[in-house]
């Protein structure tokens, strides 16, 4: 399904609902398959940004699983994050632990290909830091992101909070706004903490955006950002449309509830 730009809502996207969040997360895999597989024929390799919290750890759990685990040269896949909490990467909240322990300590990916956010340390400077790291892996050194084939981000995955917000963008915090920084640190008022996270205009430079949402609890916020105002300063989800890419939406049946056009099968 697509949706028209004029209409409200969220910018043009497709989405697939399954009756499940683990065929959801499955459907998700998948595509994470197919996109490492297509960058790295295109330009020898694949830069995917990965999400935290719970919802993605099944879709890891099966990408580090056979057969899905040798359909991926690992080698050729360049790991990061699209926010972190900044707390130590060993802590039960890091982002970066949950992936490596349900993804990464799987499969056969050389330890310098993963980039992880320095949560431990002070939250500026590690944004900073990361910019740079993101910067020097797409060749970038000064100015925008390129569109180009090799210089952007070729995959991010994204989730989607019950306040409509995504990786560490929450409602009416800075980094909404900001078209210059990559990367920024934002003290969350929401969460009583502080997060390092990707901006949209890195986001909105990617080859691809995937949504993963499970659960009924997201079914009211799911159809706002989808099909309601757009209102992207109170719902951040409506921010990310890639310039020259796309975004897709993996949904399960509970989460799309309340979609007006619900295709779940």
């Amino acid at each position: 399904m697509s949706v028209d730009p004029q209409a409200g809502g969220c910018m043009g996207f497709d989405i697939e609902i399954l009756p499940t969040a683990e065929l959801a997360a499955d459907a998700a895999a998948r595509r994470f398959i197919a996109a490492a597989n297509d960058a790295i024929r295109s330009h020898g390799k694949f830069v995917v940004a990965l999400s935290g919290g719970s919802t993605p750890r099944s879709m890891y759990a099966q990408l580090a699983a056979e057969p899905a685990a040798s359909s991926v040269n690992w080698s050729r896949v360049q790991v990061l994050w699209g926010d972190e909490r900044c707390v130590p990467p060993d802590h039960a909240a890091s982002n970066y632990r949950m992936a490596r322990e349900a993804l990464l300590d799987h499969v056969p990916i050389p330890a310098a290909n993963v980039h992880r956010i320095h949560g431990e340390d002070d939250p500026a400077e590690a944004a900073t830091v990361y910019e740079q790291v993101i910067r020097d892996l797409l060749r970038t050194p000064l100015g925008p992101p390129r569109d180009a084939p090799g210089g952007r981000i070729d995959l991010v995955l994204l989730g989607l909070g019950e306040d409509a917000h995504t990786a560490s963008l929450f409602p009416g915090r800075a980094a909404l706004r900001d078209t210059l920084c990559w990367v920024r640190a934002e003290q969350v008022q929401a969460v009583s903490a502080w997060r390092v996270t990707l901006t949209p205009v890195i986001i909105n430079a990617a080859a691809e955006v995937a949504f993963l949402v499970s659960g009924g609890a997201k079914a009211a916020i799911l159809r706002q950002v989808l099909e309601g105002p757009r209102r992207p300063y109170q719902l951040p989800a409506q921010l990310i449309a890639p310039i020259a890419g796309r975004v897709r939406w993996f949904v399960d049946a509970s989460a799309a509830a309340a979609l007006r056009r619900n295709r779940a099968r």
